[in-house]
């Protein structure tokens, strides 16, 4: 609810909701994109199974986008999009921290930094390194052509996903049975309904293997 009169004012909604046209975008989306795709792929390269996938996800934060901690033997850690700072951050259960700036940097590049700041924290951790369920996909290592990173439009978009989590927090509050927490999907799948619970089964078995391998 709006703790003042100012906050229902036409100019607060705008701030809340700015303009994203995607022509103006695309470029710098295309890139965030496969950067939430390593950071997603390293939390499921850990994570332990959970129901509908929900070990997946990333959430979206008061600064951006985080994986929430991650398993990592006795220890966790956390990788955070933070969208106001524009940095990369890594932390640790045991106070190490780790970042880097987010600014125009290639797929390649991302990723190759991204690796090395978790290995300076001892965490070794193997993804595969094609993107998944886009449209011509270029292993991270690879990438030199998604380079673009503007700081407004990637601000907007969060500031946007700020919103959409607000709400969709409120409407599962409504509904008294399970419900998931509101989750940043970085790949989302097309298929068609399984014809039976063991071509599921096949299903489950055949798309941990392919996100994972």
């Amino acid at each position: 609810m709006p703790t003042s009169l100012s906050a229902t004012r036409p100019d607060a909604k705008a701030r809340a909701w700015p303009a994203l046209p995607l022509d103006e975008w695309r470029d710098t989306y295309t890139t965030i994109h496969r950067w939430t795709q390593v950071a997603g792929k390293i939390r499921l390269a850990q994570a332990p199974m959970i129901n509908h996938w929900w070990q997946v996800p990333l959430y979206v934060t008061c600064r951006g986008l985080t994986t929430s901690p991650i398993p990592y033997g006795v220890r966790t850690f956390q990788i955070d999009f933070d969208f106001i700072g524009h940095r990369l951050v890594i932390q640790t259960s045991d106070g190490a921290t780790e970042s880097f700036p987010l600014q125009p940097r290639s797929v390649a590049d991302f990723y190759g930094e991204m690796m090395a700041r978790l290995r300076s924290l001892g965490l070794e951790v193997r993804i595969w390194t094609k993107p998944v369920e886009i449209a011509n996909p270029m292993p991270f290592d690879q990438d030199h052509q998604h380079n673009a990173y503007d700081p407004d439009y990637a601000h907007r978009h969060f500031r946007i996903l700020m919103q959409a989590a607000r709400i969709l927090t409120a409407f599962r509050g409504r509904f008294i049975g399970k419900v998931s927490p509101v989750h940043f999907f970085w790949a989302a799948s097309t298929w068609p309904a399984p014809a039976s619970p063991a071509a599921l089964r096949r299903r489950v078995r055949a798309r941990r293997t392919w996100l994972t391998t």
